[in-house]
């Protein structure tokens, strides 16, 4: 999957994903009132969050995409993860906030409520359109994992397009909070307290708050610069080291720019009869072959250094 394929891939995921959120967020705000359920008044806090989420990756994509000029020379992919981490301070705000404060306020209402059959055709509707959101993301997230020839728990682990791992965690985070929405709608039924309806709004907001903490986390930590995962710096090395000419990489230095730049300092061994000219030609076949075999765009800096030999030391 090429740059320009994985940035419109992503453009889709997350549109696809805030048209579903659009949609189940006003169906969820209308059963939760008619059936008085807190759960789905939650729910639709999630989605609403999930919305403006989306917005903010929209902004990130279209801000992260500008190409490099002079005061950027490496272009504005960190741009990303600055909206990403904006990302993440809004499922914590609006989702999150809410969803735990109307938990509270349902152990303190009385126990009557309205009727339920709403609530639970909205929740049918809402699995279809966040599973089909989700599968999206999945899909996308399988693609970029065998571009990077790993699993998708490594590449969700490692990989430094926050863009796609917030669309995949929010997916997920919605297809378990229907779970939890439904679950306390059936034993409000079945019971007749709304102690499992508060509950599960409080559950709820409990899964964003570890949801919004993780992307959180990974964004800053992509922010400040990340280097790149071991299998990727492994595969530096070894097409650095496998090139003729090269005795051995001496140090590896590397550094996210986005989820589509990586920067690669390198010093290098060169073999003693290498000249200048020969030298420059083998630094451009390590640029063709890092340019070939990663699935971001490398920027390459060589520092030919001798390594001294035991009569020097």
């Amino acid at each position: 999957m090429t740059t320009s394929d994985s940035f419109r891939a992503t453009q889709r995921t997350v549109l696809i994903a805030g048209a579903a959120n659009v949609i189940v967020a006003i169906l969820k705000l209308a059963a939760g009132l008619i059936a008085g359920s807190s759960a789905m008044l939650a729910e639709s806090a999630h989605s609403v969050a999930d919305t403006l989420n989306q917005g903010l990756l929209l902004t990130s994509l279209r801000l992260g995409g500008r190409p490099a000029d002079k005061r950027h020379p490496f272009g504005y992919g960190q741009d990303r993860y600055f909206w990403s981490l904006l990302s993440a301070f809004g499922i914590f705000i609006a989702g999150a906030g809410f969803s735990v404060f109307e938990g509270v306020l349902a152990l303190r209402r009385p126990g009557g409520e309205g009727s339920p059959l709403l609530a639970y055709a909205v929740l049918a509707a809402s699995f279809v359109a966040e599973g089909t959101s989700l599968l999206r993301a999945v899909r996308q997230s399988l693609a970029q994992a065998r571009s990077r020839n790993t699993d998708l728990a490594s590449h969700m682990r490692d990989s430094p397009d926050t863009t796609v791992k917030t669309a995949l965690f929010e997916d997920s985070a919605a297809i378990v909070g229907l779970v939890l929405a439904l679950a306390g709608l059936i034993l409000r039924q079945l019971t007749g307290s709304p102690i499992w309806d508060g509950a599960a709004s409080m559950a709820i907001g409990a899964l964003l708050v570890v949801v919004a903490l993780r992307l959180g986390l990974d964004s800053r930590e992509l922010l400040i610069g990340r280097s790149a995962d071991d299998a990727q710096q492994r595969l530096i090395r070894e097409e650095i080291e496998s090139v003729p000419g090269v005795d051995s990489l001496l140090e590896l230095l590397t550094m996210h720019l986005g989820p589509d730049h990586l920067i690669i300092g390198a010093r290098v061994d060169f073999s003693e009869d290498i000249s200048a000219d020969e030298a420059e030609k083998l630094a451009d076949q390590i640029d063709a072959r890092l340019a070939e075999h990663l699935p971001v765009v490398p920027h390459v800096f060589l520092d030919p250094t001798r390594r001294p030999s035991r009569a020097e030391i």
